[in-house]
C-alpha cells in the first residue's frame, strides 16, 4: 500500500503506509459482501489435549508461504520486520528479537520492546482467526489455514497487548483502531487479506469500510 501525506480523516494526517482512497475503494470493489457473520461452530485455536488446533500450532514455521521454513518462528519474523532498531540474541542467526522500538500501527504509540517484557507486545491477526473460521475458513484444508494464520506479509501486525486484547476477534463494524489516523491503514490491511483469501466482509463491515474510504486522501 502506498503512503500518503495529505490530510484525511477528521483533518489529521494518515499513518505512514496508509493507502489512498482509490486503493481502498478498489479493494472494496473486489471483496465479497455477505449479510452477516456465520456461526458454524467448531472453532478451537488451542492445540492442547482434546483441543481442535484448527489453525495449527501458534507461530508455526512449518508452512508453505512467505518466511515459512526459514528457521525462525512467525512471531520473531514479524517483530524483526516491524521493529525499528531490532537487536537479536547472539547465536540465533538474527532470529530471536531481544529489543527494538515499535510504532504501534493501531494506537500510533512508540513502544520500547524488551525480551523480558515480551508479553507487552503481541501479534495480531488483522482478519481474526475466529472471524475467518466463521466466514469460510472452516471449509479450507488444514495447510491453507496454517498458511493464513502465519501470513507475515498480509495478516500479521505487532501491536500492544492492550490494543490486541481490545480488538479480540472483532471485525471493522465492531472495532477500529483508537486513533483516526490509523483507520485507512487498517481498512487497507483488512481488505487486502479478505481479497487475497476470498473471505467476505459483512454488510455492516462493508458500510464502515466505505465510510473510512471516503475520508482517505
Amino acid at each position: 500500500m502506498a503512503g500518503c501525506g495529505e490530510l484525511g480523516i477528521g483533518g489529521v494526517r494518515p499513518a505512514p503506509g496508509s493507502p489512498t482512497r482509490a486503493q481502498v475503494q478498489g479493494l472494496l470493489e473486489q471483496v465479497r459482501v455477505v449479510a452477516e457473520r456465520g456461526r458454524p461452530g467448531g472453532y478451537e485455536r488451542g492445540c492442547g489435549k482434546d483441543e481442535g488446533c484448527v489453525f495449527g500450532s501458534a507461530w508455526n514455521d512449518d508452512y508453505d508461504g512467505p518466511q515459512g521454513h526459514d528457521g525462525c518462528d512467525t512471531r520473531n519474523d514479524v517483530l524483526a520486520a516491524q521493529l525499528a532498531q531490532a537487536r537479536f540474541r547472539a547465536g540465533t542467526r538474527e532470529c530471536v528479537v531481544v529489543s527494538g522500538v515499535l510504532l504501534d500501527p493501531y494506537t500510533g504509540d512508540r513502544v520500547e520492546f524488551r525480551k523480558e517484557n515480551a508479553r507487552e507486545i503481541q501479534i495480531d491477526h488483522v482478519y481474526p482467526l475466529a472471524a475467518a473460521w466463521d466466514m469460510g475458513a472452516s471449509g479450507w484444508p488444514m495447510d491453507e489455514r496454517v498458511r493464513f494464520a502465519n501470513d507475515t506479509v498480509r495478516n500479521l501486525l505487532a501491536t500492544t497487548a492492550s490494543a490486541n486484547q481490545a480488538k479480540g476477534d472483532d471485525t471493522p463494524a465492531d472495532w477500529l483502531p483508537p486513533r483516526a489516523e490509523n483507520h485507512c491503514f487498517y481498512a487497507g490491511k483488512y481488505l487486502t487479506v479478505a481479497v487475497a483469501y476470498d473471505l467476505p466482509v459483512t454488510a455492516a463491515d462493508n458500510a464502515v469500510l466505505h465510510d473510512i474510504a471516503r475520508d482517505c486522501p
